[in-house]
């Protein structure tokens, strides 16, 4: 990655992350692994207000946020 790249600091699931400016949800749940067009059981908040599926695409993190990101779980 370049050395003039900016990066945007945030807590991903209690954890500290590094992240390009302008990096969105989506574009955060991909880097995870996780596609965001196919995901299914999975949940985000950002600051404790859930996202909405459909806004994942637009919703930009910035410096501090804390994102949580829930997978369901299956039990008996």
């Amino acid at each position: 990655m370049p050395a003039d790249t900016e990066q945007t600091t945030i807590t991903v699931n209690g954890e500290p992350a590094s992240l390009p400016d302008d990096k969105t949800v989506a574009s955060l749940l991909r880097e995870q692994g996780r596609d965001p067009d196919e995901a299914t059981g999975v949940a985000v908040a950002v600051n404790e207000e859930v996202v909405r599926r459909a806004e994942w695409p637009e919703i930009v993190l910035e410096e501090g946020d804390e994102v949580e990101i829930i997978g369901a779980t299956q039990g008996g």
